[in-house]
C-alpha cells in the first residue's frame, strides 16, 4: 500500500510538496541555484546538438556576423551620415552585431526551448526557467568567439586596447537581462499559442532593423530618439560600439531609457511565466 504524507512523516522521512507558485515571490532564486549543475547540462547538451555533423562547428558563432557585415557594408557603407566619420563602417557594424547576435539568437531559443522539450517537462520536475536560461547561456560561447574576432579586428585597423573596454562585462550582462526578458516572455507565449514560434524569425528581423547595428541613433530624426531608446537593444548596441571604437559620448541616458524597458519586460515576463507554469504540463 502506498504511504500517505502523513505516514512518512510519522516515520521521520522528509516530505516534498510540489504545487504552483503564484506572482514574483514564486521565481524561486534559491531553487534554481540548486539546479544549477542541471542549467549546466543543458548547456553543454545545447552545444553538442547545435554543432554536431556540422563542417565548420563552432566557427558559425563568427560567420553569421560577418556576412552580415559584409551585406551592411557592400549596401550601405557608402551612405553619407548613417556612421560616425573616421570609423570603419566594418567595424562599426561589427562592434554593434556581435551583442546583437547574442540577444537574437537567445531570444530565439529561449523561445523555443519549453516547446522541444515537451516530453522531458511531462516526465520530471525541475523549475521550468531552466530551460530559457540554460538555452541562453548556451549562446554566451558563440558571443565570446565572436567577441575575440571582434578584438583581433580592433586591433587590424590599428585601433589599440582602450580603458572604455571595461565597459564590456556590464554591456554584455545587460545583453543577456535584455535577452532573459524577452526570451521568458516568447518561451510562456509560445506554449499557449504555437504560431509564436513561426513569429519569431518575423519578429528578430524587425527588431533588426529597428535597432542601430547597421546605422547609428544620432542618423534619426531628434524627436524619435527619445521613444526609440525604449528599445533594451538600442542602449546595448550604441555602448558596446562606443567602448569598442570610442566614437561618440557614452549613451548614459539610452542605456538608462533602455534599462527601465528591459526591467519592466523582466518582472511582466517572470509573473506571465509563473502563470503559464501552473498549467504547462497539461497545455504543452
Amino acid at each position: 500500500m502506498p504511504e500517505s504524507p502523513e505516514m512518512t512523516e510519522a516515520l521521520g522521512r522528509a516530505v516534498t510538496v510540489i504545487g504552483p507558485r503564484r506572482g514574483l515571490a514564486g521565481v524561486g532564486l534559491s531553487e534554481l541555484w540548486e539546479y544549477r549543475e542541471l542549467i549546466y547540462f543543458f548547456v553543454w547538451r545545447d552545444l553538442k546538438v547545435r554543432y554536431r555533423q556540422t563542417f565548420f562547428g563552432a566557427a558559425w558563432a563568427v560567420i553569421q556576423p560577418l556576412l552580415l557585415m559584409a551585406v551592411f557594408t557592400a549596401f550601405l557603407g557608402r551612405v553619407s551620415g548613417i556612421a560616425p566619420d573616421g570609423i570603419p563602417y566594418p567595424l562599426f557594424t561589427f562592434a554593434a552585431l556581435v551583442p546583437w547576435t547574442l540577444f537574437a539568437q537567445s531570444i530565439a531559443g529561449a523561445g523555443n526551448s519549453l516547446v522541444e522539450s515537451a516530453t522531458l517537462l511531462s516526465k520530471v520536475y525541475f523549475p521550468r526557467l531552466v530551460l530559457p536560461i540554460s538555452s541562453i547561456c548556451s549562446y554566451i560561447i558563440d558571443f565570446l568567439i565572436a567577441l575575440a574576432v571582434l578584438f583581433i579586428m580592433v586591433l587590424a585597423y590599428g585601433l589599440g586596447p582602450s580603458i572604455d573596454w571595461f565597459w564590456l562585462l556590464p554591456l554584455t550582462l545587460f545583453a543577456v537581462a535584455a535577452a532573459m526578458a524577452v526570451g521568458i516572455w516568447l518561451a510562456a507565449l509560445n506554449v499557449r499559442y504555437r504560431d509564436v514560434r513561426h513569429a519569431i524569425p518575423f519578429l528578430v528581423q524587425l527588431w533588426l532593423l529597428a535597432s542601430p547595428v547597421a546605422y547609428s541613433s544620432a542618423a534619426l530624426p531628434e524627436a524619435v530618439r527619445g521613444v526609440y531608446a525604449f528599445n533594451p537593444m538600442a542602449g546595448v548596441v550604441e555602448g558596446f560600439r562606443w567602448a569598442i571604437t570610442g566614437a561618440g559620448p557614452r549613451p548614459d541616458l539610452t542605456l538608462l531609457t533602455s534599462g527601465v524597458a528591459t526591467l519592466v519586460l523582466l518582472l511582466t515576463g517572470l509573473t506571465y511565466f509563473r502563470r503559464v507554469e501552473r498549467t504547462l504540463v497539461d497545455v504543452i
